[in-house]
């Protein structure tokens, strides 16, 4: 891999996107951007109040961390974005079409464990089962690797630098 990807982390709450995405914009030296902070205040209220967020309000948060995708085309980064149906990575690919996914994926036993764990974020561990019934893994067609979570950062980081340096070179 000559040209940097720019990569969506994404998976389910509590699968570890902002502790793997950092340590994955490390290891492939590009900058890091957290998901979370695309989304705009009524959003970030929502989902506090145990509320699931419609695809609707998912819109222009989605298209924030496209543009910053957009902008990193040709240079490399790593955003973490939940992504969780395809029509949310074909918005993500239509602002920037050379975006790969890293989907870390787990049990839901593992996942709910982690976030029991967890302390000052807004996502309650109430609307896990909402995001596993939103899921939709990454499709044959789709550009991405699926990783999976268990043990511990540097395994889950290793384990996904590894299987982006099999990907073709990012479209520009």
């Amino acid at each position: 891999m000559n040209t940097p990807h720019v990569v969506v982390v994404m998976g389910v709450a509590g699968t570890g996107k902002t502790t793997i995405g950092p340590l994955l914009a490390a290891r492939l030296g590009v900058p890091y951007a957290e998901g979370d902070d695309f989304h705009p205040p009524a959003n970030i209220a929502k989902m506090s109040a145990g509320t699931p967020l419609t695809d609707d309000d998912r819109l222009p948060w989605l298209d924030a961390i496209g543009k910053w995708a957009h902008g990193r085309a040709g240079l490399g980064g790593v955003v973490s974005c939940s992504a969780l149906k395809r029509s949310y990575r074909d918005r993500l690919r239509a602002a920037a079409p050379g975006v790969v996914f890293v989907h870390l994926s787990g049990d839901r036993a593992l996942i709910e464990d982690r976030m029991s764990h967890r302390q000052g974020h807004f996502m309650p561990t109430a609307l896990l089962d909402s995001q596993f019934a939103t899921l939709q893994p990454l499709a044959a067609d789709e550009a991405g690797v699926t990783v999976d979570v268990t043990g511990g950062p540097e395994e889950i980081t290793e384990r996904a630098a590894h299987a982006l340096r099999d990907l073709p070179e990012p479209a520009q």
